[in-house]
C-alpha cells in the first residue's frame, strides 16, 4: 500500500465538499451522516478553498461559537497543504506526520478528486507493523 499511488486510494471516492458559505452546523450533520473527519471546502468548480475538520468543530464551539451561524469560511484553515493523485502514498503519510495533521485533499489540475486520511493506510503492507502507533513511530 505504501508504494501505491494515492490514485489508488481515492480512485472511487467521493469526498465530501461544501461551500464556505455553508454553516458549521450543516458541515458537522453532513460529516455524521458520511461518518468522516473532514470536510473540503471548495468553490462551484471544485477548487479547494480550505479544509473544516472535526478539530475545528470543537475548537469553535468550545470558544463559544454557534455553529448555526459560522460559516466554514470563518473557522477553515484556508489554503491547506494538498498531495496530487501520482504520488506514493508514504509520501502522504510523511506529509501528515511533518505537518501534524490527519487529513490531505488531494488535487489533479487545480481540482479535488479526493482526500486521505490517516485510517487510510491501516491494513495492506502496514501489517508489518505491530499497530498503527508503530508505523507512525518509524515514519516521524
Amino acid at each position: 500500500m505504501t508504494n501505491r499511488n494515492i490514485s489508488f486510494i481515492v480512485k472511487d471516492q467521493q469526498p465530501l465538499m461544501l461551500r464556505p458559505t455553508d454553516s458549521v452546523q450543516m458541515a458537522c450533520r453532513r460529516m455524521c451522516e458520511r461518518n468522516v473527519g473532514a470536510v473540503l471546502v471548495t468553490d462551484s468548480h471544485h477548487h479547494l478553498k480550505g479544509i473544516f475538520t472535526g478539530r475545528d468543530a470543537v475548537q469553535m464551539i468550545g470558544a463559544g461559537g454557534h455553529p448555526a451561524e459560522t460559516s466554514l469560511s470563518e473557522v477553515m484553515t484556508p489554503d491547506p497543504d494538498t498531495i496530487g493523485p501520482e504520488h506514493k502514498a508514504i509520501e502522504a503519510l510523511h506529509m501528515m506526520c511533518d505537518g501534524g495533521y490527519r487529513h490531505l485533499p488531494v488535487v489533479a489540475d487545480g481540482k479535488v478528486v479526493g482526500i486521505v486520511s490517516r485510517s487510510d493506510f491501516k491494513g495492506l503492507e502496514l501489517d508489518q507493523f505491530e499497530d498503527e502507533q508503530s508505523l507512525w513511530e518509524r515514519i516521524c
